[in-house]
């Protein structure tokens, strides 16, 4: 899939990363053979790969647990013990590669290939930035810039591979470098393109419901980000950071003040044109029941907050099936006052949008295992807890022995035998159900 929006043409930029990096990822199963005769049935399967994930053992003062040994892991998934058939650890941000994980499997038929060369990239720290700047304040751009600036000289360090994607009009796309240059390039490229309160409200005719231009921004900002997971998903034993910088998603922002149900006498924004219709109906005294068909604000309400969260959970996990960790950023820190947005939005509206945006990062970075940055000033602490994360952590990796295959969303479970230990991993992962090709038709008979 192509995507081209504010010079952002694909992710494909990845490719440099993962062609690297991949070695080690298991061989896709072989497609059932084509069935003869009939007319062709769409059928799936699901693939399971080496399965890895991101382990940070901590003992009881918070330091990482750098000398476990293989013995002292257990991985269970949905409650089965699985046998740990891979091991990296990385302390310092330098890579130990413990146990490597066997080759996978091949059919004896056919041309035998040699083993695959071990990489040479030994990178252990792996970041991707995505500057969602259709979710950014223009009015943010500064603090943008600034924290990106704090990125560079705290958390980025030689020997660090990233890249940076944006979302919108600051037309962001750096492949995956070592080039800190590239970073500062970017930053001064970074500006805020977010809808403003009245430009939200003002839309008219708009219906209940998540506003087109409001749905069509989340859509754009989601799959960018999903394009990047699943080229992330190829990158095997390292573990993989996407630092998420947005404002948050609302998709029912200003509901009242959007449909013209607030009091005519308010002197906060709100829907002109809507709020005219609205009394001119009310004038004519239209009495007429209510159309069963039609749609409810409170119940069309109700269902973009449940779209909403269907699609953060997509997002979510295609992050745990890539073993990625989010880790989102507000920058607009702890959210002042409306006087400086300079924009008369009603209190209480104002407040649920906020809470709902933060509330939506939140759900991305809690769950993949990583930490939402939310209504506090002080990225320092918090750029400080990912470099630690990104560069003190174990990955394990084991082939499912699950005893359902058809399960697709498996619980995972790490545990340590040494006591005191507190272990920080991803809780789940869901399978990717491949479509089979369809069958190949019979030759026709000859006559």
């Amino acid at each position: 899939m192509k995507l081209k929006m504010g010079g952002l043409w694909s992710t494909a930029w990845l490719v440099v990363l993962t062609a690297g990096l991949c070695a080690q990822t298991g061989a896709p199963a072989a497609p059932a053979p084509a069935t003869q005769g009939g007319q062709p049935q769409p059928t799936f399967r699901v693939q399971v790969d080496l399965v890895t994930t991101d382990v940070i053992p901590r003992d009881e003062k918070g330091n990482f647990v750098a000398d476990l040994t293989k013995g002292e892991f257990e991985i269970y998934e949905d409650g089965v013990k699985q046998e740990i058939t891979s091991m990296t650890v990385s302390h310092g941000g330098r890579v130990t590669n413990i146990l490597a994980p066997p080759p996978p499997v091949l059919a004896s038929e056919g041309l035998v290939l040699p083993p695959p060369r071990p990489v040479s990239d030994v990178s252990g720290r792996i970041f991707v930035f995505f500057v969602d700047d259709l979710h950014l304040q223009f009015g943010s751009t500064a603090r943008v810039r600034e924290l990106f600036k704090k990125i560079s000289k705290q958390l980025i360090h030689d020997g660090d591979l990233f890249g940076i994607v944006s979302s919108g009009p600051s037309s962001i796309s750096v492949q995956m470098t070592y080039d800190k240059r590239r970073l500062d390039e970017a930053i001064n490229k970074m500006t805020g393109a977010e809808l403003k309160p009245e430009e939200i409200i003002d839309q008219s005719g708009t219906a209940p419901g998540a506003p087109s231009e409001v749905r069509y921004r989340v859509g754009v900002a989601f799959k960018t980000v999903y394009e990047l997971l699943q080229n992330l998903d190829k990158v095997h034993d390292r573990r993989k950071a996407l630092v998420y910088v947005s404002d948050g998603y609302d998709l029912n922002p200003f509901e009242e003040a959007r449909l013209g149900l607030m009091d005519p006498s308010s002197p906060f924004l709100q829907n002109t044109m809507q709020r005219e219709l609205n009394q001119e109906a009310k004038y004519a005294g239209e009495t007429r029941a209510p159309d069963p068909t039609m749609t409810s604000p409170r119940m069309a309400g109700e269902f973009s907050d449940a779209e909403l969260t269907s699609m953060l959970a997509e997002l979510t996990r295609e992050a745990n099936r890539s073993n990625v960790t989010m880790y989102t950023i507000d920058p607009r820190g702890l959210v002042g006052p409306l006087s400086d947005l300079d924009q008369e939005v009603e209190p209480q509206q104002w407040q649920a949008f906020v809470r709902k945006s933060q509330d939506s990062l939140r759900i991305l970075a809690d769950d993949t295992g990583g930490i939402a940055v939310v209504n506090q000033n002080d990225f320092d602490k918090a750029l400080k807890r990912i470099d630690a994360d990104s560069s003190d952590y174990y990955v394990l990796g084991y082939y499912s022995t699950n005893p359902d295959p058809t399960q697709r969303r498996r619980k995972i479970e790490v545990r340590v035998t040494r006591p005191s230990i507190v272990v920080q991993s991803r809780k789940e992962y869901v399978l990717k159900t491949i479509p089979m090709p369809p069958p190949v038709p019979a030759p026709a008979k000859q006559p």
